[in-house]
């Protein structure tokens, strides 16, 4: 079928033995070839949550195939392509409250008092769909917290972007649920830290965060939402991918997302305790084996899928964060601000970002995890500075 077109490049989806392919016609498909090849790379070895005649859900990070929000992500990577830079994906923090203690909390040191209201997070959203954002990310502290959510989820344009959002299942009730699907919600992230209570409550620093997580899973199951458990990984947890799976296919979600744990917020002094390219490798080993299996959850495990085998490191190139506080960083893991979406408009902020030495090119894998980056941006923050500290 044909999901993407304009003058110079078409693009074709088919789905043979579940597996997804696309094939581009016109001016720009030689110098495509590249994107289209990772693209192709993964669609082949890996398994798509459903997929039909009519329609293919290859994960939650993906727009459904054929809509215009793939469309949109198309056109990111063709412009990648002509060195034009677009924030794929836009996360945004509406609140800083949060009922858990996270040891390794990347927030926790995020300035700033009050909370954004519901119109400046419906400006930052609409400012970032005009840059070409196809995926919207709502982020806290604990998002659920802000009982008019689902108001945000429905401002979300869906004729060009999906919106998810990132929950400890804290006030994910059955009625939240409910109300979010109604809004359009496409998916939602449980964050998981452990595969048993013992452990994800000792990572979230209270008593109770592993039943809310399970109790949210199944009720954002129960409302017919796309349901994503999203796990970091450290070296305390890193044996345990199997049961994480395990727990993955006896809840029924659709995906299991894996994302390193970095070293920032209450992590910051913990730059030993992170993982190591060995790890890399075990979690592209995972992904591979879980999803070449016929059935159970698909595996994305991002130390891989932004790494130098595929598509790179997203912060400031195809990611940006805006905190509750108004900051824009390059990713919610960068503790640098480049402007404040509350003095200056968003896309302004976002070229300045790809002006910066450190953003003007690719890079291979996550930057917060390259020593000479830290050295020269985060080792040089001074001591007692505000963070995120304002870069420039």
């Amino acid at each position: 079928m044909r999901v993407y077109e304009n003058p110079l490049l078409k693009l074709n989806v088919s789905v043979h033995d579940n597996k997804v392919r696309l094939d581009a016609e016109g001016a720009l498909s030689l110098p495509a070839k590249p994107v289209l090849k990772k693209i192709n790379k993964v669609f082949a070895d890996e398994k798509p949550i459903r997929s039909d005649e009519e329609e293919v859900i290859f994960s939650t990070w993906v727009p459904p195939i054929p809509s215009i929000p793939f469309d949109r992500m198309i056109s990111a990577e063709v412009g990648a392509l002509l060195t034009k830079r677009v924030p794929d994906q836009t996360s945004v923090g509406i609140t800083m409250r949060c009922p858990n203690n996270c040891i390794h909390c990347g927030a926790s040191d995020i300035a700033g008092s009050g909370e954004p209201g519901r119109d400046e997070i419906e400006n930052v959203i609409d400012q970032a769909l005009d840059l070409g954002t196809y995926l919207i990310s709502f982020d806290g502290g604990e998002p659920m917290m802000r009982k008019d959510l689902p108001q945000m989820v429905a401002h979300v344009d869906k004729e060009r972007a999906i919106a998810t959002s990132f929950t400890s299942g804290y006030g994910l009730s059955e009625e939240m649920a409910h109300a979010l699907k109604s809004a359009g919600m496409y998916a939602v992230r449980v964050s998981l830290d452990g595969a048993d209570a013992t452990e994800h409550d000792r990572m979230r620093g209270r008593a109770g965060a592993f039943d809310d997580a399970i109790t949210g899973i199944k009720n954002a199951l129960s409302a017919e939402m796309l349901v994503d458990m999203f796990v970091v990984v450290s070296p305390a947890n890193i044996d345990s991918l199997d049961e994480f799976y395990s727990l993955a296919c006896d809840l029924g979600v659709h995906e299991l997302s894996i994302y390193e744990i970095i070293a920032v917020g209450r992590w910051m002094d913990h730059e030993d305790e992170v993982i190591t390219k060995n790890d890399v490798v075990r979690l592209t080993k995972f992904q591979k084996r879980i999803n070449r299996q016929p059935d159970g959850p698909r595996v994305t495990a991002f130390p891989y899928f932004m790494g130098p085998d595929l598509f790179g490191c997203f912060a400031g190139r195809r990611w940006m964060h805006v905190t509750a506080a108004g900051d824009v960083l390059p990713c919610a893991y960068t503790p640098l601000s480049f402007g404040n979406v509350r003095e200056e408009p968003l896309g302004d902020i976002w070229k300045r970002i790809g002006k910066h030495p450190a953003y003007k090119g690719s890079a291979d894998y996550c930057m917060m995890r390259n020593p000479e980056f830290r050295k020269r941006y985060i080792h040089s923050i001074p001591d007692g500075a505000e963070m995120p500290y304002r870069v420039g």
